[in-house]
């Protein structure tokens, strides 16, 4: 009798338990159901082995029943076979269709300029509060990275990015020791970081050393550094229609005369006479020699963190270089404008990652981007050489080194200007305008201009440049012989 009742209690216990295994065994086949996950990047097509190197190949095999679609806005495979002439596509706008459309990306991987647009049209979904509920630690992010989501969000959380790229000033402690002069130090505005430069600027001919440059090659105008030194100002070369050169200001001919000294006197390069076309090496093999910095050439330059994988590969090798001894550098925060304390040109944000408030998989979409921007990928990433990961715990030093890492963060990246940049889609050719200054740029350094004239002079070439593209917005210039004669004169 009492088998016979254990036997029944152990029927009843299974009947009960069936449908509950049933509905569990339920639930784990539709947590294994294979599922799409769609990314849309600004640019791709062709080979998407770079992007899925990067992000999501890490992603797809810790999770078997995802796989990723990779959906570029812009397929620039198509450029090969479309020759120079032809509109090309405005990212953001090609974007905006991949979002809104019948068959809408989940996720989308952006800049800064395209991600505050979208912001602004709520066509990104807010992360604060799948960051509550699901407790996803964002107190390491670097404040930088944070303050400026937030403020493209205004105060909220639409997008994280799990890289930067960033730049900072390098210098020759050697050089500053020799010279007898301070070392630079964080958060610097421009004109002490000149100074300093004045000071530390010594010799003359092939044996000159220049104080301070915008980059470490050689043979170069600091022109092009200008608009780099510029950037914080938000200062305009032509008004939102491209109609108009805004050139010809007294805030542009103060950023222009500063530099402009600055390489008339020698303390920068730029300069083209007699006492400035020496310093290479006379028919033999020399790996540094158009490195300004590693040369010995300049005392502090502006360089991308990659440039430490440089001195490091150098530092390695120094005893195969003949005649060369390995400086002592550090680097600092890249100056700043009174005007605009804290915010430097420095540091970029080209990867931030936001769900689209469509998204067909929002759920998987979240699980991505917690994934890429969490601790884990940051470990994993930390060792890149050519972007810093935004989590503050994994920034580090390259083995062995000891620099000012910090240097790299600590400053608040210039605003963009989605403005010009929808203007140099509309008019390919916009770009002209550089080039038509940069000879008179260089007539201003070897004192055959001022820069009132420059600027002047400027104007009216840009001004010819702006009609001259009203007429063939999307040609090359180079087929257009009335550009080419007013960029490069006769």
């Amino acid at each position: 009798m009492m088998k016979r009742n254990k036997l029944m209690l152990l029927t009843l216990s299974m009947m009960l338990l069936i449908p509950l295994l049933a509905a569990c065994g339920g639930e784990a086949k539709q947590n294994e159901q294979e599922r799409t996950l769609r990314i849309g990047v600004l640019y791709g097509g062709g080979d998407e082995e770079h992007i899925r190197q990067q992000y999501t190949d890490i992603f797809e095999y810790m999770n078997g029943n995802i796989s990723i679609e990779i959906v570029p806005a812009v397929d620039t495979s198509e450029y090969r076979y479309s020759g120079s002439s032809g509109n090309r596509p405005d990212p953001t706008e090609k974007m905006r269709k991949l979002l809104t459309g019948a068959n809408p990306i989940d996720v989308a991987i952006v800049d800064s300029d395209s991600f505050q647009q979208f912001v602004q049209d709520g066509q990104f979904k807010q992360l604060d509060p799948l960051i509550q509920k699901d407790g996803f630690d964002t107190s390491d992010i670097i404040a930088p990275v944070m303050d400026t989501i937030k403020m493209m969000g205004d105060g909220n959380i639409y997008g994280l990015t799990p890289t930067f790229s960033a730049r900072a000033l390098y210098y020759n402690k050697t050089l500053f020791k020799e010279a007898g002069v301070a070392l630079p130090t964080d958060n610097m505005t421009w004109d002490e970081l000149f100074e300093l430069a004045r000071r530390v600027a010594s010799g003359e001919g092939k044996d000159r050393i220049f104080g301070f440059s915008f980059n470490k090659f050689r043979g170069d105008n600091p022109f092009y550094g200008v608009a780099e030194y510029a950037a914080p100002l938000q200062l305009r070369k032509y008004d939102d229609k491209a109609e108009k050169m805004t050139i010809n200001t007294p805030q542009w001919e103060k950023v222009y005369d500063t530099v402009a000294k600055l390489s008339q006197d020698n303390i920068m390069p730029g300069r083209k006479d007699k006492d400035n076309d020496g310093g290479y090496s006379e028919g033999r093999y020399n790996p540094l020699e158009h490195d300004l910095f590693l040369s010995g050439k300049v005392a502090m330059m502006l360089g991308y963190y990659s440039y430490t994988s440089d001195l490091f590969d150098v530092s390695k090798n120094a005893g195969k270089i003949k005649n060369f001894e390995m400086p002592e550098w550090d680097v600092v925060t890249i100056p700043h404008h009174p005007e605009a304390p804290g915010i430097s040109s420095g540091m970029q944000l080209d990867s931030i990652m936001a769900i689209n408030a469509q998204a067909q998989n929002p759920d998987d979409a979240w699980q991505f981007v917690q994934f890429i921007n969490g601790e884990d990928w940051a470990k994993i990433k930390s060792r890149s050489t050519y972007e810093l990961v935004t989590r503050k715990s994994f920034i580090k030093p390259k083995e062995g080194m000891n620099y000012n890492i910090q240097s790299f963060y600590a400053m608040k990246p210039a605003p963009g200007n989605p403005a010009e940049d929808k203007l140099q889609l509309k008019y390919r050719n916009l770009w002209t305008i550089d080039n038509s200054g940069y000879d008179l740029f260089q007539k201003r350094i070897d004192g055959k201009l001022t820069t009132a004239d420059m600027l002047k002079q400027w104007e009216t070439k840009g001004n010819n440049l702006l009609q001259l593209f009203k007429k063939n917005p999307n040609g090359s210039p180079y087929d257009d012989e009335a550009i080419m004669k007013e960029v490069y004169g006769d």
